[in-house]
């Protein structure tokens, strides 16, 4: 089981965004590898502290965390809410400004002057998904356009910044002299410029391509929530860069008799009277097949059957929601003379006439149930 986001910085879930910098700084530099040279347990917490800190530091994805837990960003497809961390250059290319002066990157990486990695763009795409999709988990194919290195493409040191990817700038100032550092506007903090173009490249070595990705959509997703394929984003110029992250956005296919309310399924049963009055049985699709569902005789307009488990699963797996079918008695806006007959002779009739038994709540208690 993942150690808690909020376990790991040692901070609880009313922290603010400038404790949640404070405590993962703290942890940061307790696990830096370069006070940790070779020790396996250090870098490791050191990966999990930057994990936790990419989550928590950005307000979408802290709220998702809050609500689902790890299953919010766990779903097997190459995509999650920490960004993906490959290695120990992927935290430092992300968050290396956030250690300051005091210590250097690792591997010539992060915010101590060396060479930075320049991330790219992530794209957004969206996902359509039906119910049945959501109650299953679906794997989806796309066809992505992004911006990749062109073959043959080769970058040489920026001269400006000599590799850095930073400029120092020193400024007067009534406190002093004041120094302040900046990416590097010549190769935008990368370090590295174009040395040779491919035909049909552009100005920075970049061609557009066309690529199938496929997605691998965990069962319980909801609508407008947002999933990671790290890595198939937009690649960025240099030879040490990493590509940025696609980001998928899930829009959901409104069911045309289903009605969805977070893990349960809402469905209405029309039943004409003598179906009501005599019982039986009917057949319903759900979001999983077909489900025979036995009525009572005498069933109510109104009343509500409960099929356990038969809703959409939950997104942090703690089971499965409920289908709910809702019994409507339709009666007919038209009738034949011998219809019209055999109801004249009823209206008397004490089995016709309504007995609410005291179980039987009122449209009124029904709603004020749902409010309440």
């Amino acid at each position: 089981m993942k150690k808690d986001y909020y376990e790991i910085l040692g901070i609880d879930k009313s922290a603010d965004a400038s404790a949640i910098k404070k405590a993962y700084r703290k942890k940061a530099i307790e696990f830096h590898p370069d006070k940790n040279p070779g020790d396996k347990a250090a870098e490791e917490n050191f990966k999990l502290a930057a994990e936790a800190y990419e989550v928590l530091s950005d307000a979408d994805k802290k709220a998702r965390y809050d609500q689902y837990g790890h299953a919010a960003f766990e779903n097997g497809g190459g995509f999650g809410g920490h960004g993906g961390f490959n290695n120990m250059e992927d935290i430092f290319s992300q968050f290396g400004d956030i250690f300051g002066g005091g210590f250097g990157g690792f591997g010539g990486f992060g915010g101590g002057g060396g060479q930075r990695r320049v991330k790219g763009s992530s794209l957004r795409i969206k996902v359509k998904l039906t119910l049945e999709d959501i109650a299953n988990g679906v794997e989806k194919k796309v066809k992505v356009k992004r911006k990749v290195q062109a073959s043959g493409v080769t970058y040489k040191t920026c001269a400006t910044c000599n590799g850095s990817g930073q400029v120092m700038r020193v400024q007067n100032t009534i406190l002093g002299r004041m120094q302040t550092s900046s990416p590097c506007p010549s190769c935008q903090g990368s370090g590295q410029t174009l040395d040779h173009k491919p035909q049909g490249a552009d100005t920075e070595g970049m061609i557009t391509t066309e690529e199938t990705v496929s997605i691998k959509i965990p069962a319980g997703v909801s609508d407008g929530i947002q999933l990671k394929v790290s890595g198939k984003g937009n690649e960025a110029p240099g030879a040490n860069s990493v590509p940025g992250d696609l980001i998928v956005v899930i829009e959901e296919i409104e069911h045309e008799f289903l009605k969805r309310e977070g893990e349960n399924i809402h469905y209405d049963l029309y039943l004409n009277i003598a179906d009501a009055a005599l019982g039986g049985s009917k057949e319903i699709d759900t979001v999983n097949g077909k489900v025979r569902i036995k009525i009572d005789e005498g069933i109510q307009s109104g009343k509500i059957l409960r099929l356990k488990g038969k809703g959409l699963p939950s997104l942090n797996g703690y089971g499965n929601g409920d289908f709910l079918i809702h019994i409507n008695v339709w009666t007919p806006k038209k009738l034949t003379k011998e219809q019209k007959d055999f109801f004249e002779k009823m209206k008397n009739d004490d089995n016709f006439t309504p007995h609410p038994q005291k179980g039987d709540k009122s449209f009124f208690e029904k709603v004020k149930e749902m409010f309440s």
